[in-house]
């Protein structure tokens, strides 16, 4: 056998993505997600990557995992109904070098996973996210996600709807924490950045093409209500966000 390495040789391996939804009771809006997943993938395909698609079925009473499984997704299970379970269940099912997680009401777009491959390509970043663009028209809504977008680009703040993040890192600093029944992702920031900090890697927020995601929530419950939460969050110093009771925003399964 010749010594002599060939370039195609010195090529690195390609790398293998895994997308993960987690999903709970979201019959009416898994497939439209799914289309759109699996065409902004393309970004990840045309570089030769390796892609996977999970959804964690996160106790659902209705037919999202029938409906996953059609559209060509993994399904596993997650009895605990716990978004921060949810997507430590699809995270320990995935085989990738690195994760991407997506709600199942969010539409990431072709360019917005180019940019994710591009900050991959890079070498210099950890994990990242997006800023967030609300479906319709929605005033109270827009105000309230230009405020989190702001404070999400200045803080490298992840929202939870779309995160991406290298797996081992993600595993190392333990996943989700278990103990919040929202806010995880601002917990799971705070690790990564300390991380990021020890390995000289960066956090980023992209914003050039925004996760556009359902403002279901501001049609749901009242401006109030949504108000009430965060002022709570805030006061309890996060207390509130351990009680599941108190995240009935995400938990009473209102569709």
């Amino acid at each position: 056998m010749s010594s002599h390495s060939t370039d195609h040789d010195l090529r690195p391996a390609p790398l293998n993505i895994s997308i993960i939804i987690p999903a709970f009771n979201e019959e009416r809006l898994i497939g439209e997600t799914l289309s759109y997943v699996t065409t902004a993938m393309t970004a990840f395909a045309r570089r030769g990557w390796g892609t996977e698609l999970i959804v964690c079925d996160n106790n659902s009473t209705d037919r999202t995992a029938e409906l996953s499984r059609a559209a060509g997704a993994k399904v596993v299970f997650e009895p605990v109904n716990q978004i921060a379970r949810a997507r430590n269940s699809g995270a320990a099912a995935a085989s990738g070098d690195w994760l991407v997680f997506i709600d199942a009401d969010s539409r990431p777009s072709t360019e917005l996973l180019t940019e994710v491959a591009e900050q991959i390509e890079s070498g210099r970043c950890l994990a990242g996210g997006s800023t967030v663009r609300l479906e319709g028209h929605y005033p109270v809504g827009n105000q309230f996600m230009r405020l989190w977008n702001g404070l999400s680009r200045a803080g490298r703040l992840l929202a939870g709807s779309f995160i991406f993040c290298e797996a081992e890192a993600f595993r190392q600093v333990g996943g989700f924490s278990k103990v919040l029944y929202a806010g995880e992702e601002i917990e799971l920031s705070r690790q990564l950045k300390r991380l990021a900090r020890t390995r000289k890697k960066q956090i980023v927020i992209l914003h050039h093409h925004p996760l556009v995601t359902s403002a279901r929530k501001f049609h749901l419950y009242t401006p109030w209500e949504i108000i009430r939460l965060f002022l709570k969050a805030v006061l309890s110093r996060k207390r509130n966000l351990t009680n599941r009771d108190e995240c009935h925003l995400w938990y009473d399964g209102r569709r």
